[in-house]
């Protein structure tokens, strides 16, 4: 076992017993994180930040629910989406999408030149994208969820999740070659 995981693993030991210390710790650590995560979906400085409170008053409320299958910060970063998902679809301002199911079409070669593209942009990109294609990607891209964690987790079809992804990702596309575009010409 290697050595953070040992001292985690003590940490929640402590949390367990309602050791504030702990929990403060386990809060430092992760607090950042899991901020970030809510605010991809959320979109709003002070409903992430309340949601992630949240998130932490639920993990040590069920701390004895977890299983150790998947890290402690894996099992709290999917507490987190999970309720954003649930913010998001209170605030009514996340609507799926019925999709039908198109094809599969052979990708377009495009003649972009990415150079001058960097992590902002494409997360600036990413915002601008509608809720149902900007949360998909958060999921998939950032998260690193894979189609089928995407499928439980929306509770999509697994056809749904890869039409999404793909219509999401030619979008994202778009939206990135504006913005080359006006690079470029800048």
């Amino acid at each position: 076992m290697k050595t953070p995981d040992l001292h985690i693993n003590q940490l929640l030991k402590r949390c367990q017993k309602n050791d504030s210390s702990a929990q403060m710790e386990i809060y430092k650590l992760y607090y950042k994180a899991m901020y970030n995560s809510a605010f991809r979906i959320l979109r709003d400085e002070f409903e992430a930040e309340d949601l992630m409170q949240e998130a932490f008053l639920t993990a040590f409320t069920k701390l004895n629910s977890f299983k150790g299958e998947v890290t402690f910060g894996a099992w709290l970063k999917r507490i987190v989406i999970n309720k954003s998902l649930t913010q998001l679809k209170k605030n009514n301002r996340y609507q799926e999408v019925k999709l039908e199911v198109i094809p599969n079409q052979p990708e377009e070669n495009d003649n972009l030149n990415y150079d001058n593209l960097n992590i902002k942009h494409v997360l600036s990109a990413i915002q601008k994208l509608k809720d149902n294609y900007r949360v998909i990607l958060t999921l998939n891209l950032i998260e690193g969820y894979d189609n089928e964690e995407i499928m439980q987790i929306l509770n999509y079809s697994n056809e749904n999740v890869r039409t999404t992804i793909s219509r999401a990702k030619k979008k994202l596309k778009e939206v990135l070659s504006k913005d080359i575009n006006r690079i470029n010409v800048v």
